[in-house]
């Protein structure tokens, strides 16, 4: 029994905490959670923080009811549960998050067929020269955002006339002139935006189309706002996300608990094939593939526009061999299902006698539970870091892994000042 902690639970993932408590011998602490009338969010702990070490589970995935999108509302809860324990002098307040929330949303540009821009396209002039001189509007005169390559603006500002299509005019002394006539233009640095021909020359080709959102970076924001003291966390989507937080972040991984089910459970699993669905997911895979002494394949997806429509069509090819293997697919994380049951569909197709999908998360939200079924899939594996009982009960090819044996390991060593390093390496 581990003395002087308090296991708070937030709405998401009851199963869950009740689990962890089970594990370190303690009882969820009492706290009633629900909304006002008006929608918003309603928190109350009925137990004694003061000068204890709190720690608030609370997951985020798709909810039970397709039709409640409560992500954003256990957010918020998680949120108010960590302000009421520090107001109520509790001694460090921990966020225990087995899914990290909005960690999804990449900092890259992206352009609007949605492929994200690693470089300036080849017709864009991007060769700005620091000896041009910015452009410094007046009132109501739009702000140019840079200056084309090639453009000798110096020339073409003393060639120009005031009035467009003309050539300059030296000018005439007419005497001393006139102040505060509606028609003159103030004193600032103007490049003659009447001009068409200036105009154009001086305006940015902009590179970037759109850009996403840096949720991730948010929500660290948010969470320490709110008074977090530390947050625990399992398979970050990004890992960098971690540098966001200013308050120490433990990121757990579910790897060696992976290994152990596909030791235990995968018949000859010597002879499979470790393979990663993208590009982004190799690394994982590979840790995996080089810890088991398998071999690996990846399976490179790109994306292309068609001429005719604005829309992606994405291309898979398979980097390695799995003709009569087992195939043991690798991610993190699954919401539509639509990337590994395509790429299972590739694996098949390419001579794989059987293919299974092992993840981390199991979001599975929308239709993707229909198109495990009709998939090639074989068996789908995940954790129980988000709800599973509905979608164990639609798809008699998904399993669960239960990881709250690893967070309550990693509560009770955080509580104790121990390292948690070894839960990296070994099984539990």
């Amino acid at each position: 029994m581990v003395r002087n902690i308090v296991i708070l639970g937030g709405d998401s993932h009851p199963k869950f905490v009740e689990s962890v408590c089970s594990f370190l011998g303690v009882a969820p602490a009492r706290r009633v959670l629900g909304k006002f009338s008006s929608g918003e969010s309603r928190c109350e702990i009925q137990d004694s923080v003061r000068g204890k070490d709190i720690y608030i589970i609370q997951s985020f995935g798709a909810d039970a009811n397709p039709s409640a999108d409560r992500v954003n509302d256990y957010f918020m809860e998680l949120c108010i549960m960590i302000s009421a324990c520090k107001g109520g002098s509790a001694r460090r307040v921990t966020a225990v998050l087995p899914l990290f929330p909005y960690s999804r949303q990449p900092d890259l540009p992206f352009s609007k067929a949605g492929a994200p821009l690693s470089k300036a396209p080849l017709d864009a002039k991007t060769d700005y020269t620091f000896e041009s001189v910015p452009v410094t509007p007046g009132p109501n005169i739009p702000r140019t955002a840079g200056l084309n390559n090639g453009v000798d603006l110096a020339n073409m500002m003393g060639n120009a006339s005031l009035s467009q299509g003309g050539t300059r005019t030296p000018p005439v002394a007419m005497g001393p002139a006139p102040t505060n006539s509606s028609s003159q233009k103030g004193h600032y640095t103007t490049h003659d935006y009447d001009n068409p021909t200036l105009v154009t020359a001086i305006q940015s080709q902009s590179t970037y189309k759109y850009w996403m959102a840096q949720s991730g970076a948010l929500v660290a924001d948010l969470l320490i706002c709110a008074g977090a003291d530390r947050v625990i966390t399992s398979d970050l989507h990004e890992s960098t996300y971690q540098g966001f937080f200013d308050v120490p972040v433990d990121n757990l991984y579910s790897r060696p608990m992976l290994q152990r089910y596909i030791k235990h459970n995968i018949e000859n699993y010597k002879d499979a094939v470790i393979v990663s669905p993208d590009a982004g997911g190799a690394k994982r895979a590979t840790a995996i593939a080089d810890s088991l002494d398998l071999n690996f394949a990846l399976i490179h997806k790109e994306r292309r526009t068609t001429n005719f429509s604005e829309r992606q069509k994405a291309t898979m090819m398979l980097v390695g061999d799995v003709s009569n293997r087992v195939c043991i697919l690798i991610d993190d994380l699954a919401d539509t299902a639509n990337t590994i049951t395509r790429a299972a569909k590739l694996l098949k197709k390419e001579g794989a006698v059987k293919v299974y999908a092992i993840l981390t998360h199991g979001v599975l939200s929308g239709d993707a539970i229909a198109r495990i079924n009709a998939s090639a899939l074989d068996k789908v594996v995940v954790t129980n870091t988000v709800p599973q009982d509905q979608h164990l009960a639609l798809c008699p090819k998904l399993e669960q892994i239960d990881v709250s044996q690893l967070f309550a390991e990693a509560i009770r060593r955080v509580h104790h000042g121990e390292s948690i390093s070894v839960l990296f390496q070994n099984d539990l």
